[in-house]
């Protein structure tokens, strides 16, 4: 270890992190709505039937496993470690601790994804509590799950490159790289179609395709970065140690809204034929503020924190946590609100046409009305979660986790037999505001947040902002059988209209509230 780090891993510069932020939500929401393009080609082609149950399953598998393994604990625990390398370490000495990283990483991901396809029917029978055995749905998962884990570990590697990329603040090739996905599966999909071919095989083959473009696209700059060397197998290096200590606890820490996403999932294949489809739709159309908002915000204070954390400054890493707590309420907030009032027109003209039926609209817009309602404390998770993981705190994260998954799970196997997908649905959202609460009185109580006098003003501007928009979107609104009747042109001519003059009422009175762009900037 040498005294001093190298210039080279210095920031001469404070970073914006309303700039970065808003660099990363860009290019996530891009991908996004390429995602939002991919499934309204997946409901065109399977609607909610039982073919799309089993496809949304099996992709949901090796993607749970991702997040859990590798955006979850992996990322929480390697980030901070890595930045603690930069920092305090010479470069050889980082290179070593990348590539020791690397080798086991892929070593690991290369026996999880061996086992997993080994192993298809027993995790089917597992996420289906066997629910399925004897439909034709339950073949079908298990060989789309055959095709698609390997998925997990290509994904996994890409999420390990742009941890790196993230760190030297090159946020933009690891949050466009989804993109890739949709273009695969969309590609499958139509090509399937047009072959008359089976969609939902040709859409699996895409997910794997798109595994190692993701993965192939991060290369070059860990190249010019001089950290792609060769893998080296060991685990008793020192910062693997380290890491190791970290990931276990930060599994669970990490994840918690993945595990009760998959808890939702595992009962929905309980009820009736395609209420795991509907689940999923809503789960995705929430993913979208989701992804412009709470994933850009935790991409970019985690590598941050741990640098403050680092240098000690206790005062700016409490500014930073209350500039993230400020931009997920006054974004998150109205995102909620126009989901809730919105949830029915919105799936109609996004979803409404070929397989995808009104009764379809109808229950996805359950779920997804139930799950708006948690959509701020989803997104402030993503806000508090870093506050522990910078100072590679893993425990307290883990018991708050532990505590959130156990009241998703109490109450979901308290409501789903009586409430069905609702009950599902409400129950993630009562974990998030657990979970959220627990959080955030956990770094107040530890002294390690202090909300500002600032932050009030933003949830005030937000509220009457919110009311406003929702008088102007009713203004705006159609009966839903009007949406239902409409054409496809029409219904997207009418949402545009709504969200323009919902976002332009909102904006203006945030300002008329004082809220001006020069309070959400925030360097660092």
């Amino acid at each position: 270890m040498t005294e001093s780090s190298p210039s080279t891993n210095q920031l001469d510069e404070t970073t914006n992190l309303a700039g970065k932020g808003l660099g990363v939500a860009s290019l996530t929401g891009l991908s996004r709505v390429a995602g939002l393009a991919r499934d309204i080609v997946v409901s065109y082609f399977l609607g909610a039937g039982p073919i799309a149950d089993a496809f949304f399953v099996a992709f949901k598998i090796p993607n749970f496993f991702r997040r859990l393994f590798a955006e979850g604990a992996f990322q929480q625990a390697f980030i901070p470690l890595l930045s603690d390398y930069r920092e305090n370490y010479t470069q050889s000495e980082l290179q070593e601790f990348v590539r020791t990283v690397a080798g086991n990483f892929a070593f690991v991901l290369l026996g999880l994804s061996f086992v997993g396809v080994l192993l298809a029917q027993q995790l089917i029978d597992l996420f289906t509590l066997r629910a399925w055995v004897g439909e034709p749905r339950y073949e079908v998962a298990i060989d789309l799950l055959r095709v698609m884990f390997p998925y997990l570990g290509l994904i996994s590697l890409t999420a390990f490159a742009g941890s790196i990329l993230n760190s030297y603040q090159r946020f933009a090739i690891t949050a466009g790289a989804p993109l890739i996905l949709s273009v695969c599966i969309i590609i499958g999909a139509v090509w399937a179609a047009m072959l008359a071919g089976e969609v939902a095989y040709a859409m699996a083959l895409g997910v794997l395709t798109a595994g190692f473009l993701q993965l192939l696209v991060h290369l070059p700059t860990l190249m010019r970065l001089n950290l792609l060397q060769l893998p080296r197998l060991s685990f008793a290096h020192e910062g693997v140690r380290r890491m190791l200590r970290l990931i276990v606890p930060g599994v669970y820490a990490a994840s918690a809204g993945q595990i009760n996403i998959l808890v939702g999932t595992i009962l929905c294949a309980q009820l009736t034929v395609g209420t795991v489809s509907w689940f999923y739709y809503a789960d995705r159309l929430i993913q979208l503020p989701m992804a412009l908002l709470a994933i850009a915000l935790q991409t970019i204070l985690l590598p941050n924190l741990a640098r403050l954390h680092r240098m000690n400054d206790r005062e700016q890493f409490n500014a930073t946590i209350d500039w993230g707590v400020r931009i997920g309420v006054l974004l998150g907030l109205p995102a909620s609100v126009a989901l809730y009032y919105l949830a029915k027109p919105i799936l109609a003209t996004i979803f409404l046409r070929g397989s995808f039926e009104i009764t379809d609209v109808e229950m996805t817009a359950i779920a997804l009305q139930a799950f708006s309602i948690g959509l701020v404390p989803m997104v402030l998770t993503r806000v508090f979660g870093p506050g522990y993981f910078a100072r590679e705190d893993m425990h307290t994260p883990f018991v708050y986790a532990t505590v959130g998954v156990g009241v998703n799970i109490g109450v979901s196997l308290s409501l789903f037999w009586w409430l069905g997908l609702l009950g599902i649905a409400y129950a993630t959202t009562i974990a998030a505001f657990v979970h959220c609460y627990l959080l955030t009185t956990g770094l107040i109580r530890n002294g390690h947040y202090q909300p500002s006098r600032s932050l009030w003003r933003f949830v005030i501007a937000s509220v009457g902002g919110c009311v406003v928009m929702v008088v102007a979107l009713a203004y705006l609104n159609l009966d839903f059988m009007q949406w239902v009747e409409s054409s496809e042109w029409r219904r997207v001519g009418r949402m545009v209209l709504m969200v323009i003059g919902g976002v332009a009422v909102y904006a203006g009175i945030a300002l008329i509230c004082g809220i001006r762009p020069r309070h959400v900037i925030h360097r660092v």
